[in-house]
């Protein structure tokens, strides 16, 4: 008897290689590669797009998520309906995420849409909406590639400028990891020492 292979979309916290996707693709490089040249697209296609007039609502999110992986995954585009884990640490049950959303659209991403921010509080806003978007951990895969772009388009869209989250994986990814676990209490401190580094303001 042939044992059926796991299915990752049905296992919360399995972290098999490769998850089941539409172009039946088993190699870890292979869709590796896939996905990178997925967000690349997506990271052109979105600044090309920016503009004064554009809002960051969850809508926005969603289309970067889709546009990146939706060559690859049914799941792109969507939050994700299976609980998930990683290191021991459970990120939100995946039925409290709808409302969750909802919450983090109000009170996370509706004040960067404010133009006349100044400096200190866009660092401030920023952070703490980028701990908490990869605390609540929206979808399936991609969770932080996903953030990270949409965290740059705006900070792109107010100041100009892009966060160096290279020099913050290089140089400070244990505290990096330690931000985005303390947003359980709503602590984003570390998360704003972390943005002040790597923002050139």
């Amino acid at each position: 008897m042939v044992k059926k292979k796991p299915d990752k979309y049905l296992i919360p916290g399995e972290e098999l290689e490769v998850l089941p996707n539409l172009l039946g693709i088993v190699n870890p490089q292979e869709i590796g590669r896939q996905e990178f040249i997925g967000f690349i697209k997506a990271q052109e296609y979105c600044i090309d797009r920016l503009e004064i007039e554009t809002r960051f609502t969850l809508v926005y999110l969603l289309a970067i998520h889709k546009k990146a992986l939706g060559r690859l995954y049914s799941f792109a585009g969507k939050l994700r309906t299976v609980n998930m884990s990683r290191g021991g640490f459970a990120f939100p049950a995946a039925h409290v995420l709808p409302q969750a959303m909802v919450i983090f659209e109000s009170q996370m991403l509706q004040p960067l849409n404010n133009p006349f921010m100044e400096s200190p509080e866009f660092i401030r806003c920023l952070a703490r909406m980028h701990a908490e978007l990869l605390y609540l951990h929206p979808f399936r895969e991609g969770n932080g590639r996903t953030v990270r772009l949409f965290t740059n388009l705006i900070s792109l869209k107010n100041c100009g400028v892009e966060v160096d989250f290279h020099l913050i994986l290089e140089n400070h990814k244990s505290a990096y990891i330690q931000a985005i676990q303390q947003s359980v209490v709503e602590d984003y401190s570390l998360m704003e020492e972390l943005f002040s580094l790597a923002l050139p303001f």
